[in-house]
């Protein structure tokens, strides 16, 4: 324990000194000639008007070189007030609304398709934009299981069109320049990123069965999902917590920070086992997500990613008693990645324009700052004016990745049976740095008037991985390997590898 609370410690007062304000630097604007005429403009249309979509608009908006012709949403009642409204009140020009992304698809006026769909629809719809040779910007995650991600990848590999997966971070300077800082040494030897997104997550309402929103084409929304009734009291964002659509905070913020933890480790496969554990405690509601879970993944040379999931509430005082050490409490970044190396740390906070180095001992010893979102748009579009894909930053194939690692760790959490806590240490007893996890999350549990032996958590299985064939292998392998991929249904299945 006296290891456990030095190390956590020195974690947290780096998180704390690692919450600068990040340095917004935008991309210089640039014009864009088409063999018509030097004054043509890309021609983009937003599939999904709500949270994600409004960054899209805004980012797409900001350029001299592009225009948003078409805004598409299954409801139509978001469609028209936050996209053709919005749209004509930043650029003054109205584009046009459609409801079903296949009209958008065969439009052959647009050259941009940028996906802020819910997740389910990330990977159908950038395969059908790139056989309809379009580019695309694809939100996080770029799938919603691990095989559909795979033959997204096929399919920007076949046709050839500029893909960008929407994590941020990988164009932002303060990120860039981290990862190289500590994979040219200095820290020393990097064999494990800790990923941490503390977020906190609300109860969604009871399960029942509500009706859809009249301006709802609930089978255009549902796409490639399976058909099931409207369990939740609200239509929107609350997808995230149920599997049907969504991938839990491990899919929605927390890929994120794989993603950055991924890139720094410098692994570019699926790894060679996952272990998670976790449970959706403290609330009954409609949603299936876990708000509580840890997920353990291994790769070669012995590097791995521990990333802990919690969405209960962290409060200061909570913190302070927890993690208090010389009078020292916890006040810093509860989103970022944590690079252990031999000599020091590396932590990447969750603003993305941050990031510090520190000596063994908690001091700083390196910052490094810069990055905007709209420096990610910027990217994309001058990857696109240069017709060359090795310009982007976070291609589609980074983002599959990440995005399966996330999509591992809910397999093994799926597959899991309800243990006390005492047997998930137990079951974990002989590896130290996955204790460490385990002890903060009972801590966080019982801060949240949850007793974790009487709840239970569900433990997965410890699932034997081919990381390069993204397959599961062992005994496990017959009941896991399923659990990759999901067809689709009807018009909306996922076109085979042959046929992307």
């Amino acid at each position: 324990m006296a290891d456990f609370t030095r190390r956590e410690f020195l974690e947290n007062t780096m998180f704390t000194a690692a919450a600068a304000a990040a340095t917004g630097v935008a991309m210089p604007r640039v014009s864009y000639g088409k063999e018509s005429g030097p004054n043509d403009k890309l021609r983009v249309a937003i599939l999904g008007l709500n949270g994600r979509g409004q960054i899209h608009l805004g980012g797409f908006a900001a350029r001299n070189d592009c225009e948003i012709t078409v805004v598409c949403d299954p409801d139509e009642m978001v469609g028209m007030t936050k996209g053709v409204e919005r749209v004509e009140k930043h650029t003054g020009r109205k584009p046009k609304y459609v409801r079903d992304l296949r009209q958008v698809m065969d439009d052959q006026d647009i050259d941009i398709v940028a996906i802020a769909t819910p997740n389910h629809w990330h990977s159908l719809a950038t395969i059908w934009a790139v056989q309809n040779n379009k580019h695309v910007y694809c939100e996080k995650p770029v799938s919603h299981n691990v095989e559909e991600g795979r033959r997204a990848v096929q399919a920007i590999e076949k046709h050839g069109t500029i893909v960008q997966c929407g994590t941020q971070s990988r164009s932002h300077e303060s990120q860039q320049q981290a990862v190289e800082f500590l994979q040219s040494g200095g820290i020393g030897e990097v064999k494990l990123a800790r990923g941490l997104c503390y977020k906190r997550r609300k109860a969604i309402g009871a399960k029942g069965n509500y009706d859809v929103p009249a301006s709802v084409d609930y089978n255009v929304y549902l796409g490639p999902a399976d058909v099931e009734p409207l369990s939740r009291p609200r239509l929107h964002y609350d997808w995230h917590w149920q599997y049907n659509c969504g991938n839990g905070d491990l899919g929605n913020q927390g890929i994120h920070q794989m993603d950055i933890a991924r890139w720094g480790l410098g692994v570019n496969n699926l790894g060679s086992g996952v272990v998670s554990y976790g449970g959706r405690l403290g609330y009954e509601d409609a949603g299936t997500t876990a708000n509580t879970q840890v997920s353990i993944h291994d790769f070669a040379d012995d590097k791995r990613i521990i990333f802990e999931t919690r969405g209960l509430v962290i409060s200061a005082d909570d913190w302070a008693q927890f993690f208090k050490k010389d009078g020292q409490p916890y006040s810093g970044n509860k989103i970022g990645v944590i690079f252990h190396g031999t000599e020091g740390y590396v932590v990447s906070t969750s603003d993305y324009g941050t990031a510090h180095a520190f000596d063994p001992d908690g001091n700083i010893t390196k910052t490094f700052t810069g990055g905007s979102t709209q420096s990610h748009f910027d990217n994309f579009v001058e990857a696109i004016q240069k017709n060359d894909a090795s310009h982007l930053n976070c291609p589609f194939i980074e983002g599959h990745l990440s995005s399966a690692l996330c999509h591992l760790g809910n397999i093994s959490y799926q597959m899991g049976t309800k243990q006390s806590v005492s047997n998930i240490a137990e079951a974990l007893a002989s590896d130290v740095e996955a204790t460490e996890s385990v002890e903060r999350t009972v801590e966080h549990l019982r801060e949240n008037q949850v007793n974790p032996d009487e709840s239970m958590l569900t433990l997965g299985p410890a699932l034997e991985l081919d990381g390069q064939k993204e397959t599961f292998t062992g005994n496990l392998a017959d009941t896991a390997n399923p659990r990759l991929f999901r067809e689709g249904r009807g018009d909306f299945k996922i076109p085979s590898a042959a046929n992307v």
